[in-house]
């Protein structure tokens, strides 16, 4: 009896029905629940039944670090602010619609977007201006604020990001503006058709200037926490909950039918797979890779979604034994990357033959890793060539070279993955390799701050569809260039992407990409999927094309045996 939205990863574009220069319209919700719904005998779209108590959950898998839109950087905490906070515009059903924004339009050089909001407001009964917006997205930006998530503001192309990252214009020159309480104005550098996808992310949601502090933690304290999405935090019990209920000042209060969702936040798959065929979650994305085959064929209630990421080892680019590419691409090169997707993780994921996901799009529609090729990778293991090149760099059959360490934050699958690698590099290579496992808090720290020996595990998802959301992590000045890569023709090519658009964009993109690459700072294992569980009770939920849960249309149903 459930409704599900699955969701193309090229869906959210610039054509939704309510968007275009001189555009004024409204948004209209297509939900036709509301709050009496909950009432004894309600019924869905889809005819079944409202379940008297609506409250979903749902297993986080850990304690997010922070849930401040601009601070940051992980995808529990993304699912979380993505169901609490809205931003001008929002992801459903793969279209951009009208969040805070009602309407926007675009000058004729397509540089200037006007945005007018609605009456909206906080949790807290004030209400949400354009300069809450501003004072957010300048936030984001200033380099004081040391948001991992910075460079997103000038992925956007907004005037002037890339000189405030810099330090060469004060963050005050930003081109955002607030012309009244209902009107933001954004101006670009260039044409940018992504844009209004990244109006959708969570670390352009706004937030307000007397609410916030420099660490974050007022979004985790129920005191403190205010917000302007579906649902306000109630209650924090760290490492273990988080507690949110629905916001009735949201200005769509009237169509969001959950009272409340209670986040759970249990790092051991098994542990969570138990909770859930017990009913005690609703919503579980941590299988035990062991159990994946069998719920595929036999459970309806799991799901492999698609996924627009890359699961992948950092180089640490400081490390002497990495120094030589010829050691990073032999390291690369022994590794059987079909017999870990297909034999280890078991998820349905794809062996990378490169880092750019195959669903990456370029300007023309075609796939960009299919046009730029694979660069000599493919899923197998070459191992002659990996001996020949650690050889070459003076370290024969791995003689010399030292332990290598593969730090990841601890989760079955993660360990599984690294064992085979291990194995795989001792067997191919006779490299000696040590695995080191981190709770995902201290993880986030030791890896964000260069702080890891030589390999470290990650996962990059894109934020939009278009390569440079995989290739940006790698620029010199990027925070989440873990290992520190730094390229002057790498981040040349970058940089002229973004002055430029069309073909000549496309071509500096593919150069950039040649040269990673080439260099290869990175270990690429598997592109992502998406494998959720979620029971037959919960209707009209939803995984974005970015890979966020979206929460606000959620209702709990009776099943009828």
């Amino acid at each position: 009896m459930k409704k599900k939205l699955i969701l193309g990863l090229v869906a959210a574009m610039a054509c939704s029905s309510f968007v275009g220069c001189g555009s004024s319209s409204s948004s209209t919700s297509t939900n036709t629940t509301n709050e009496s719904n909950a009432q004894e005998g309600a019924t869905t779209d889809s005819g079944a039944t409202l379940a008297e108590e609506q409250t979903l959950k749902v297993n986080l898998g850990g304690d997010p670090k922070t849930l401040d839109p601009q601070l940051n950087s992980a995808a529990d905490g993304s699912h979380v602010i993505n169901n609490s906070f809205e931003g001008l515009l929002r992801e459903v059903d793969g279209e951009i619609v009208p969040g805070v924004a009602e309407s926007y339009t675009v000058s004729e050089d397509g540089l200037v977007y006007t945005f007018k909001l609605r009456e909206s407001k906080w949790s807290d009964g004030q209400p949400v201006t354009a300069g809450d917006f501003e004072f957010a997205w300048k936030r984001g930006a200033d380099p004081k604020t040391a948001s991992e998530y910075m460079y997103i503001f000038e992925s956007a192309n907004i005037l002037n990001a890339a000189e405030i990252a810099r330090g060469e214009k004060a963050i005050d020159e930003l081109g955002v503006k607030a012309i009244d309480d209902q009107t933001l104005e954004v101006t670009l550098t260039v044409p940018t058709d992504f844009f209004v996808q990244l109006c959708a992310y969570t670390s352009m949601m706004p937030v307000r200037a007397d609410m916030v502090d420099d660490e974050g933690g007022w979004a985790k304290d129920p005191s403190k926490a205010i917000s302007n999405g579906p649902f306000v935090l109630s209650e924090y019990k760290m490492g273990d909950q988080l507690i949110y209920v629905k916001n009735e000042n949201y200005w769509d209060a009237e169509n969001v039918t959950l009272e409340k969702i209670v986040y759970y936040m249990i790092v051991d798959e098994s542990t969570a797979h138990t909770k859930y065929t017990a009913g005690e979650l609703d919503i579980n994305e941590f299988v035990p890779t062991d159990e994946m085959a069998r719920l595929n064929a036999e459970d309806p209630t799991f799901y492999i979604l698609p996924k627009l990421g890359t699961y992948y080892y950092a180089y640490n680019m400081n490390a002497p034994q990495l120094q030589d590419v010829r050691v990073r691409k032999a390291l690369a090169l022994a590794i059987d990357k079909d017999h870990i997707v297909k034999e280890v993780a078991r998820g349905g994921e794809v062996a990378a033959t490169g880092f750019m996901p195959t669903n990456v799009k370029d300007n023309q529609g075609k796939s960009f890793a299919e046009v730029a090729g694979d660069f000599g990778f493919t899923g197998k293991a070459d191992v002659e060539q990996a001996k020949a090149l650690l050889a070459e760099a003076g370290y024969p059959n791995g003689e010399g070279l030292g332990e290598i360490e593969i730090l990841y934050n601890t989760s079955e699958k993660h360990k599984q993955i690294a064992e085979a690698v291990q194995e795989m590099l001792k067997q191919n290579l006779g490299v000696t390799v040590k695995l080191t496992n981190q709770e995902w808090a201290v993880f986030q720290e030791t890896t964000n701050n260069n702080k890891f020996d030589t390999l470290a595990r990650r996962g990059w998802i894109g934020d939009y569809n278009d390569p440079q959301t995989m290739l940006e992590i790698f620029e010199s000045a990027n925070g989440q260039n873990i290992g520190r890569y730094a390229s002057e023709t790498f981040d040349a090519e970058m940089a002229a992407s973004r002055q430029t658009s069309g073909d000549e964009r496309m071509e500096h993109l593919y150069n950039a990409y040649n040269i990673l690459m080439e260099d290869l700072p990175m270990l690429p294992i598997s592109y992502y999927t998406y494998p959720i569980m979620v029971q037959d009770t919960v209707e009209d939920w939803e995984i974005t094309s970015v890979s966020k849960m979206w929460l606000g249309d959620v209702k709990m149903v009776e099943i009828e045996e």
